[in-house]
């Protein structure tokens, strides 16, 4: 016999492990490193005083 889920009824979750709440998040923290070597790089394009590096001088 099939009884009818009541109103008061709470469907308990199975608790998430720390690897699979990661998991979700690997994009983001993909697109933030991107950007952030991007601002290094260009940060040190930018306080360069000259345009020949130190080695080949």
């Amino acid at each position: 016999m099939h009884t009818e889920p009541h109103a008061g009824d709470v469907k308990h979750h199975k608790p998430r492990h720390l690897a699979e709440k990661f998991e979700g998040m690997i994009g983001v923290v993909m697109v933030a490193a991107i950007c952030l070597l991007a601002v290094g790089l260009i940060y040190g394009i930018l306080m360069t005083g000259q345009a020949t590096p130190k080695w080949m001088q």
